[in-house]
């Protein structure tokens, strides 16, 4: 049982962060003494304001552009860069010195995410940083804000949990858990976003929750942030004469979000200024996106306002002469974002792919498909069987379109999660979307849990889960989103043109619980030490049957998704480079929320564990 008073809650978000606390020494059950911190960041050059939320960019100022204590915050001295509001306005009119969307590129296995690459568009004189830094650079300034806020309660003694997409993948959950204790995190836990907005509604409801939702109901939480939308289910059940939450099912990782929609909406009003003669080259284009984006939040955040202007600098007389000016327009945002991102369609569509260049830039692996109910769609109907395949739950796929030719799971209620969603007419276009979609198959209208607090639900949530784990409040239980394997490559003839048949090793089931070990049965594998070898692994989030030590032969493409391999060499310790050694398997869900692999040789103490990272190396 811990000791710290606080429970802090912090949402590492795409474009925005958020902490909020829970003070267990005053709360008692689901009365809990919750607030937000507000953040002491800067808002201008050697200006400070505390504002609840801390925007999620970093710029990374010329030499001689700020004078000194231009960049002074309260609790140090001058720095060379700064993170927050000031960094978005100023990079906004200087987007080749603006650091954004480092949580989407921290999740990309395309690049070195310990290589300084952001920005990644900005010329050779510009200092760049690496994603992994600039998280860091995030979740310092949070720390530091807290302690120059609560001097008598540091931070590294409070209990902490971090949020993260529900479809981040091993290796992103632990550059996340890496990039916090670079931070100075110490007692640090792992939270999916989607469960931390609906451990927020339940904590906002005061215990009232139990009279919203039902034994039965399947809780479908849409989460569409700054750069990824996340998809999940739960199913409320009964144990023991009481309701328990139990995460059913999530997404894969969806790189599609409000950066999709800033984008968008950049190339219309560009559209427009062509129309009226103004042509927007490749760095205004970039400006016109961070300032689209700030006139949707304000559109979005103020339905009296019809209008925001809009102003992005020029370089030069000979581009154009004078900042471009123009406007963007309620009637705009709507079309764009409603008809582009949430188009209506049936239950039977799917995302679209559509054949790629041989040659690309370097950048964020974006969805295809910008419709997110397109998504959706295709979300439920994988998880079409979910309920019958889960022990506990199979009782309640006792409704007869669930039970007999249901093309979709059907959801009971839904949960929104994100800024956009501000919006009425973008929850009015899902809801209308999934009911159609029931009506059609006969089974009743989901309904719309009330009183979600879009901006500050993901951190709230979390201060919340932190204060839960203590045994206080109601818990979602779940574990692991997926089912983990490991490669197996058969030992067999070299033949010309064929590559030794692999196959897939149940490492960790669906829900393994946190902090819980997994002893793969007695069968022994050969591990090659002392030479460069490479780990393969795949997740699935519709096998929820395969046990520890399940071994497939076989599998389709749509129950087995191969995550970013490990790239390795496992010191010899006294053996023969190349040598096959045979050892046994042991796998872990460790309390933070990430998943390690250990190597155990027969008859010794020695053990490799292998990290879902991309260190290039693995640890002995």
């Amino acid at each position: 049982m811990s000791g710290a008073r606080y429970s802090i809650g912090i949402d590492l978000g795409t474009t925005h962060c958020a902490l909020s606390y829970v003070d267990t020494s005053a709360s008692d059950g689901e009365k809990t003494a919750q607030a937000v911190l507000p953040i002491a960041q800067l808002t201008g050059p050697g200006a400070i304001a505390d504002l609840d939320l801390l925007p999620s960019f970093l710029y990374l100022p010329h030499p001689d552009e700020l004078t000194s204590g231009d960049l002074h915050l309260p609790w140090t001295g001058q720095r060379e860069f700064a993170v927050g509001e000031f960094a978005r306005s100023r990079g906004a009119a200087t987007p080749i010195r603006l650091v954004s969307s480092a949580k989407s590129w921290l999740c990309h296995p395309g690049v070195d995410r310990r290589a300084a690459i952001l920005p990644n568009d900005a010329p050779p004189e510009v200092a760049r940083v690496s994603p992994l830094e600039s998280s860091v650079r995030y979740l310092t300034h949070l720390r530091e804000a807290w302690d120059h806020a609560h001097p008598d309660a540091p931070f590294r003694e409070q209990d902490v949990t971090v949020t993260i997409p529900a479809s981040f993948d091993p290796a992103a959950r632990e550059l996340t858990a890496e990039a916090a204790e670079a931070a100075g995190y110490g007692r640090m836990t792992l939270l999916e976003e989607p469960q931390a907005a609906l451990y927020s509604w339940i904590q906002k409801s005061g215990g009232q929750w139990r009279k919203q939702v039902k034994v039965g109901d399947i809780i479908l939480v849409v989460d569409v942030g700054g750069g990824t939308t996340d998809l999940s289910l739960i199913a409320v059940i009964e144990r023991e004469g009481n309701l328990e939450l139990h995460r059913v099912a999530v997404g894969e990782h969806i790189l599609l979000g409000g950066d999709n929609m800033d984008l968008a909406l950049a190339h219309v009003v560009a559209r427009k200024l062509a129309a009226q003669g103004t042509q927007a080259d490749a760095w205004q284009l970039r400006a016109l996106t961070y300032a689209c984006r700030s006139a949707k939040e304000t559109l979005l955040s103020e339905p009296a306002t019809d209008t925001v202007p809009l102003v992005v600098p020029s370089r030069g007389s000979k581009l154009i002469g004078g900042s471009i000016r123009t406007e963007l327009t309620r009637a705009e945002l709507t079309q764009t974002i409603l008809d582009g991102f949430f188009p209506q369609v049936d239950s039977a569509a799917r995302p679209v792919s559509r054949a790629r260049a041989g040659l690309t830039q370097l950048g964020l692996p974006y969805a295809q498909d910008a419709g997110i109910t397109r998504h959706l769609a295709a979300f439920l109907g994988r998880q079409v069987g979910a309920l019958v395949e889960l022990e506990g739950l199979r009782e309640m796929a006792t409704d007869a379109a669930a039970a007999q030719g249901a093309s979709f799971l059907h959801p009971t209620a839904v949960l929104f999660n994100g800024g956009v969603f501000k919006s009425p007419l973008l929850v009015e276009r899902i809801m209308g979307s999934l009911n159609g979609w029931l009506a059609a198959e006969g089974a009743a209208p989901a309904r719309l849990l009330e009183g979600a607090d879009l901006d500050l639900a993901v951190a709230r949530g979390a201060a919340y889960y932190g204060y839960v784990r203590r045994g206080q409040g109601v818990r979602i239980r779940g574990g692991t989103a997926r089912a983990y394997y490991i490669a197996i490559e058969s030992a067999m003839p070299a033949v010309p043109g064929l590559e030794p048949p692999i196959q897939a090793l149940c490492v960790a089931p669906f829900g393994m619980e946190e902090g819980t070990d997994a002893e793969l049965p007695a069968q022994e594998f050969g591990l090659v030490v002392g030479e460069p070898v490479h780990f393969r692994f795949f997740g699935s989030s519709v096998r929820r049957q395969d046990q520890v030590g399940t071994l497939l032969d076989f599998w389709g493409p749509e129950e087995l998704q191969e995550l970013e391999e490990i790239q390795a060499t496992l010191p010899a310790a006294g053996r023969t480079a190349g040598e096959v050694v045979p050892v046994k398997l042991h796998a872990r869900v460790t309390e933070a929320g990430t998943l390690e692999l250990e190597a155990v040789p027969r008859g010794t103490d020695e053990r490799w564990k292998v990290e879902f990272d991309v260190r290039g190396n693995a640890n002995a």
